[in-house]
């Protein structure tokens, strides 16, 4: 199965077991991401939807890309400019490209009700009135 993803204003074709190098993305080396912002899949031939769709990768390295030499120049008036860029880029390795998994949903569900019912058995405790006695002292120290 494959995908096309979205990320870092550029548009890239990922299977499962590619590398590929992004835009900067937060995190370190040995983290799992996901890109969620899926605008194609597909199954050899076929197209499928893309909702659902979800890439999960893993962060390989953080790194800079080759240097771009800036040289401005203008002719006959010694003006000459050099200057290099080195972009920052995230290496990532595609781990696997599918659809969402429900299950992580259903734990959350089930955890709901146990904390309202905490909720009903402890009584809400009412905040304590803010005193007003420092802007008293204040109003004092300026007479």
């Amino acid at each position: 199965m494959f995908a096309v993803v979205r990320t870092g204003g550029k548009q890239y074709r990922v299977a499962a077991g590619d590398k590929i190098a992004v835009e900067k993305l937060s995190g370190e080396a040995g983290e799992t991401i996901t890109l969620s912002d899926v605008l194609l899949a597909g199954d050899g031939g076929e197209v499928k939807d893309a909702k659902g769709v979800v890439v999960s990768a893993e962060i390989i390295a953080q790194a800079k890309s080759e240097k771009v030499i800036v040289f401005k120049k203008r002719r006959r008036h010694n003006y000459r400019r050099k200057n290099g860029h080195r972009q920052q880029m995230t290496l990532l390795r595609i781990v696997a490209v599918g659809a969402e998994a429900k299950k992580a949903a259903a734990p959350k569900k089930e955890a709901a009700p146990k904390a309202e019912e905490a909720a009903a058995e402890k009584p809400a405790k009412k905040a304590p009135a803010k005193k007003a006695a420092p802007k008293a002292a204040a109003s004092d120290a300026a007479e």
